[in-house]
């Protein structure tokens, strides 16, 4: 049995982000979709991952609006204006793995820690942005060492918390997507523009995943084509 009901409410997080976007206009065409509401680090109220506090602040705000039967986070860094993912050991430095690890593990983590109170636990998801590179075991070209890590430790975070889930609210699922290379600024750098694909196109994919999702698929980590990743 499908897991979202109909109809529906949604809420983006990271929602003026390309993936967010189009998630937002996808969400609001969408008939069974009775309301979405979006929120970033400009937006009212807002949410700012160099901002911890502001995490509890957003969910508590949006808190007297809830529930919502399905929440998508999309906020994640690849790269920044200062550095590239690393190529080799000796370009691993302390600051840049900190600051992946604090967009990419640790903000998610707090988000589903203070959202997951928004989840309507008579039946809703939570979908986490992840990345097929966070995969220990898919793992064969290395490199990329503070993205890899930090999304790695992500997975885990999903997959752990989607165990408490099951026992204090069975019919929420918490997972982990990955969207695939979507033309953006984060996949530029990396030829996005030439291999990837618009970002409408993975919101329409990812979504066909998330309509069919069942509470037995809580704690997995999916592909934006249905196929399931290994950890």
């Amino acid at each position: 049995m499908k897991l979202l009901p109909n109809p529906f409410r949604a809420l983006v997080i990271g929602s003026s982000g390309t993936i967010g976007s189009a998630f937002m206009d996808l969400l609001t065409n969408n008939p069974n979709c009775t309301g979405v509401v979006g929120v970033h680090r400009r937006s009212n109220p807002f949410i700012d991952y160099q901002n911890p506090s502001s995490i509890e602040d957003c969910a508590t705000s949006l808190g007297r609006d809830g529930p919502y039967q399905l929440i998508i986070n999309t906020i994640g860094v690849l790269h920044s204006d200062d550095w590239m993912p690393e190529k080799k050991l000796d370009d691993i430095n302390a600051d840049q793995l900190m600051e992946l690890l604090k967009i990419n593990t640790i903000g998610p983590a707090l988000t589903i820690r203070h959202f997951a109170k928004l989840l309507d636990p008579r039946g809703s998801i939570m979908v986490t942005l992840s990345a097929k590179v966070g995969s220990i075991e898919d793992n064969r070209l290395g490199g990329w060492y503070s993205y890899r890590a930090s999304k790695a430790a992500l997975n885990m975070l999903i997959k752990t918390a989607s165990i408490e889930m099951t026992r204090t609210k069975p019919q929420v699922a918490i997972i982990a997507m990955h969207p695939g290379t979507v033309n953006s600024r984060l996949s530029k750098p990396f030829r996005g523009e030439q291999i990837g694909r618009p970002a409408q196109d993975a919101a329409v994919d990812m979504f066909k995943v998330i309509e069919h999702l069942q509470t037995s698929d809580t704690g997995t980590f999916f592909s934006y084509s249905g196929e399931k990743l290994p950890w």
